[in-house]
């Protein structure tokens, strides 16, 4: 961090080694503000984060909610949404490219199968409007596993009698939900709403598999800038002014996501 924080006030390029260390004081962040290619990359993050973390949330929200009831095979269907979480990011991320690409099984399925398309299906890994899609899917689908098994935990915390009495009241499935299961799992929902934010904050490995480390500006993420910067550019000063930015920003969401639990958390 200290390390990070130093060279971010100076231009150096690593294979120069340390005798190429030129200190620049805030030029760097100076030059982010005329950088398009970064401005992009936030934009993007953002768009993966307010994207990703709510609908991964409301479809392991549900999903816990139904498996912790009596249903047939639920050990097997919990099994079988946690394995992607603890499946291999690379593999994952190369499974979609395939699915995804140009003659891959998607646009097989629409164009031969439902025959809903006449002509070549969507390029859905370089068209600049859809380009997003597979990487947010992976990423809803990927984090699904981790959340479901969290609000299974929670739901089982839920005192029984507090659904006996709403059974004698005759209150209906989604009363019992709203009314009494919402509210008690808050908590557990606060915490996933950090975790998830700070985790699609860091999204890198899904859309450097996807591009082959060549992401476009419409899907690029500022992790996945920092990486280019230091790696492929060896900037290693503007990279770590980047990453500083970075830091602040996933400090001020977490910051303002406390403040506001107040309003909806119940203890």
């Amino acid at each position: 961090m200290l390390a990070a924080t130093l060279l971010s006030f100076t231009e150096w390029n690593f294979l120069s080694g340390f005798s190429g260390i030129k200190w620049v004081g805030f030029g760097n962040f100076r030059d982010m503000v005329n950088d398009s290619r970064f401005r992009w990359a936030i934009n993007n993050t953002f768009v993966f984060v307010f994207t990703i973390v709510p609908i991964s949330l409301v479809i392991s929200m549900v999903l816990a909610y139904f498996l912790n009831g009596k249903i047939f095979a639920k050990n097997f269907l919990r099994f079988f949404f946690f394995i992607p979480y603890i499946s291999s990011q690379v593999a994952l991320a190369a499974v979609f490219k395939f699915i995804f690409r140009d003659d891959g099984m998607l646009n097989d399925f629409l164009v031969n199968t439902l025959q809903i398309l006449h002509t070549g299906g969507p390029d859905w890994l370089n068209s600049d409007a859809l380009n997003k899609i597979p990487i947010i899917l992976l990423a809803i689908w990927t984090g699904i596993g981790y959340e479901l098994i969290i609000y299974l935990a929670a739901l089982q915390a839920v005192p029984s009698d507090l659904y006996e009495a709403a059974n004698i009241e005759g209150a209906s499935t989604i009363q019992k939900f709203t009314r009494i299961t919402f509210p008690l799992i808050t908590p557990t929902t606060f915490y996933l709403v950090v975790v998830r934010f700070i985790a699609v904050f860091k999204i890198f490995a899904s859309i450097n598999i996807m591009t082959l480390g060549t992401s476009y500006e419409s899907n690029t993420s500022m992790v996945m800038e920092v990486y280019r910067n230091s790696f492929v550019h060896y900037s290693f000063g503007y990279a770590s002014a980047e990453s500083l930015i970075l830091l602040g920003l996933v400090l001020a969401i977490t910051s303002i996501n406390f403040l506001l639990q107040k309003k909806w958390v119940n203890y």
